[in-house]
């Protein structure tokens, strides 16, 4: 029988630098970005909570959304020796069944750093833990689905991790405005997903991922994802000028007409404005986030 890298029982200890690569830090921002707006959003300042903070930020960032990445390329490894071969495993720089052990230590690290931070934090972890398998592993592979892939990755990356930050600021559950809030962001942070399916729009039809872009066509896929973004802001805006948040409603209201101003140059050619839009307009929807959290906070009204 053919030994193949996969299979191989004596594979080396991989090194840390593919490890980290493994983990993909670049991903790690928009968790953080969002557990950053939950603790803001709890108005509870910082005071003999550092620790906590810190352990949260590692939970949201390299734990979970690490743990994520881990299993991803684990049960992508087969693609990825097609459309990635140079990724630590398909490259054999991290062997045998490596890349699953790593995610396996990732997750039960995840869930022991979740359990330090209280018993609301563990709950959220063990949510994201399981989308996170979810979403890669057989039978649910949410991520061959461009509607439900999308979802779950919104929902983990920003609202289960503003959750988080609120939650270790108080210790308790945050209050409807703030659950309201995460929720309406988490939704609209469904088009910024789509829009990153847009640099694999080839691979993943080649390999049957039944992305938006593929199923329903760039053009209108990108006039979906703006749509999403712009009414789960506009959403929000409406619920603090409701809330009396009137400055805190212009701030986001302002940020989401600049987004408006970049919308047109995506939409004139999706495939190749992705990523600036991506640069450009998430920059400035994950700001409204930020100001959206000091007002729930009680920092601006």
């Amino acid at each position: 029988m053919e030994r193949s890298a996969v299979s191989t029982c004596a594979a080396p200890i991989p090194a840390l630098p593919d490890v980290v690569q493994l983990l993909k830090p670049i991903t790690w921002f928009p968790p953080m970005w969002a557990f950053l707006c939950g603790a803001v959003s709890s108005g509870v300042g910082l005071d003999g909570r550092w620790l906590f903070v810190l352990g949260g930020v590692l939970l949201a960032g390299p734990l979970v959304c690490g743990t994520s990445q881990a299993v991803n390329d684990w049960f992508d490894r087969h693609v990825d020796a097609i459309n990635e071969p140079d990724r630590p495993i398909p490259s054999g720089r991290i062997a045998g069944r490596w890349g699953l052990y790593i995610a396996l230590i990732a997750t039960a690290v995840s869930a022991l750093v979740g359990w330090a931070l209280g018993p609301l934090v563990l709950l959220a972890a063990l949510v994201g833990l399981a989308l996170a398998w979810a979403y890669s592993a057989p039978p649910f592979r949410f991520k061959t689905s461009g509607w439900l892939g999308p979802a779950v990755v919104g929902f983990t990356y920003e609202g289960l991790s503003w959750f988080t930050g609120a939650a270790v600021m108080l210790g308790a559950l945050p209050d409807a405005r703030v659950l309201i809030v995460l929720g309406l962001y988490s939704i609209g942070a469904h088009g910024i997903m789509t829009l990153n399916d847009f640099k694999a729009v080839e691979g993943d039809r080649a390999t049957g991922l039944k992305s938006l872009p593929v199923t329903m066509g760039v053009a209108n896929a990108a006039r979906l994802a703006c749509a999403t973004m712009a009414a789960a802001q506009l959403a929000v805006i409406v619920m603090l000028t409701v809330w009396g948040m009137f400055l805190t409603a212009t701030i986001v209201g302002l940020l989401l007409i600049a987004q408006g101003v970049a919308m047109p140059r995506l939409l004139s050619d999706p495939a190749r404005y992705a990523p600036w839009y991506n640069g450009v307009g998430v920059t400035l929807y994950v700001l409204g986030m930020l100001g959206a959290a000091f007002g729930l906070g009680g920092y601006i009204l």
